[in-house]
């Protein structure tokens, strides 16, 4: 993608195992966050998304290791959506050493849009899919101070 969202944010001492690197169940953790703050830049928050009567369920997530990430470095997560189906979505994050421009991981995640109380699956609306598609497009959040 062009202008893909991006956030970035620095590697915490306890995100790193006995090798010195990040464990790699973080990087579910590390898809939330980029996810969350994309949501946020999209629509104006996850909160927007339930007030509006829905919520996702992650119903596939993939993640890809390309090279190790250390303690204080800070990542860039580009963030993307890639499909569209009638209920569920996928996004892409590529996450990148922001001093090195080194890839050091690719995720994939699919979502399912489903009602707030019940959990039922629920079509995507225009309005939400429009804003995923270009309610973020170009903006960055940086929190890696």
């Amino acid at each position: 993608m062009a202008n893909p969202f991006e956030f970035l944010f620095r590697v915490r001492y306890g995100e790193c195992d006995a090798q010195g690197v990040v464990f790699n169940a973080r990087y579910g953790d590390y898809v939330d966050l980029a996810l969350t703050e994309y949501m946020r830049a999209a629509m104006g928050g996850y909160n927007a998304l339930v007030n509006m009567g829905f919520e996702t369920q992650v119903v596939r997530l993939l993640t890809e290791w390309k090279a190790p990430a250390r303690f204080d470095d800070v990542l860039k997560a580009s963030v993307y959506p890639s499909h569209f189906g009638n209920t569920s979505f996928t996004v892409n994050f590529d996450f990148v050493n922001a001093s090195t421009q080194v890839l050091v991981a690719t995720s994939q995640a699919t979502y399912v849009l489903v009602d707030a109380k019940n959990f039922t699956k629920q079509i995507i609306p225009a309005q939400i899919k429009s804003a995923l598609l270009e309610g973020a497009v170009g903006k960055q959040i940086n929190q890696a101070g």
